[in-house]
């Protein structure tokens, strides 16, 4: 084994480097959902989205969306929904134990079917909020939800499957790598949720990966991408945001194919080395880690590790994602601000 390989056991906790926000100025919101905000322009245009706290830890998205909300936003065309998602998670947390405040019962990211929804016999707390939430989510034409990650690495996107997800993120131009995938087994997520889960529907969403949980870059990253986001969709102009929130685009955009999940089959799982994401190795058969002593390799050439992680790491959990890139997409200096 080398020894270099990362350590499950002896992973030192990330800092929290960012204020947590105290959001309860927000919970009446004015929908009749608490902690959800609707305000409409009386234009024609879409219903934009744009969604945190889908994980009670993940706090880039609550500050931009407290942000928002304090800055009195307004569309002028359309219609706009700024949210908090799992406020019970959020309120629970405590930085001794900051991945105890992901979920409460459940994974809120895991529900997202109609099947689920309907299943009054299924309870959680995740499961009420999810069910509140649905009236105005069954509305929204275009989700923006800002999630966070648990190592510290490069923000991505993540587009889902189909041909829409991913032409709506090369639209948005940033982060830098699109992720398409199928999902998790375990349930689906709210952006892949009925029509945005349909390439015949005009509905769509993207969930933007921003960084490392508390880091002061996914704030950034998750101020870029909303901004740029709301003006993709035409609610609001340049001057109603401001002015500090957008960065330069990256030069080139990679669409990352999801091929296959790792799965530890035990807690005898080590990386061959300190990966933090969007590693690619060259030729197939490259040695990324190992399970119960025996190598995990590279399936194809040119193959991305997608969210290594190992800070959850028990059997049956997926450690990490293997990616086949698909395309390589500059971008011009003209459209970099």
């Amino acid at each position: 084994m080398n020894a270099d390989a990362l350590d499950p056991n002896n992973i030192e906790p990330y800092p929290v480097e960012i204020e947590f926000p105290d959001i309860s100025a927000h919970a009446d919101g004015n929908t009749g959902i608490p902690y959800v905000h609707t305000f409409d322009s009386g234009v024609p245009g879409p219903h934009v989205m744009i969604n945190a706290l889908t994980h009670g830890n993940e706090v880039c998205g609550a500050i931009v969306v407290d942000d928002l909300l304090r800055a009195g936003l307004r569309p002028r065309r359309g219609t706009l929904t700024l949210a908090f998602a799992n406020v019970d998670a959020y309120a629970r947390f405590d930085p001794k134990r900051p991945d105890a405040a992901r979920f409460v019962d459940q994974d809120f990211n895991r529900v997202w079917t109609t099947a689920v929804l309907d299943d009054l016999s299924r309870t959680s707390s995740e499961l009420s909020r999810a069910r509140q939430m649905r009236p105005v989510i069954d509305t929204v034409d275009t989700l923006l939800d800002l999630h966070s990650m648990h190592e510290k690495s490069a923000p991505l996107i993540v587009a889902g499957p189909l041909k829409k997800g991913i032409a709506l993120s090369l639209q948005l131009g940033t982060p830098a790598t699109v992720i398409c995938d199928e999902g998790h087994p375990e349930g689906r997520r709210m952006r892949d949720y009925e029509d945005f889960g349909r390439e015949n529907s005009a509905r769509n969403a993207l969930l933007i990966e921003c960084g490392q949980h508390w880091e002061t870059s996914a704030v950034t990253v998750a101020r870029d991408s909303t901004a740029r986001f709301l003006l993709l969709a035409g609610v609001v102009d340049q001057e109603d945001l401001p002015p500090d929130w957008i960065a330069p685009l990256p030069a080139t955009m990679h669409v990352v194919r999801v091929t296959e999940p790792v799965v530890a089959q035990s807690m005898d799982f080590r990386f061959a080395g300190p990966y933090t994401g969007l590693e690619v190795f060259d030729k197939a058969g490259s040695v990324i880690g190992w399970s119960d002593g025996k190598p995990v390799v590279t399936p194809y050439d040119d193959c991305m590790l997608v969210m290594p992680s190992l800070r959850q790491l028990r059997p049956g959990v997926t450690v990490v994602r293997l990616g086949k890139i698909e395309q390589r997409v500059e971008q011009s200096a003209s459209g970099r601000q």
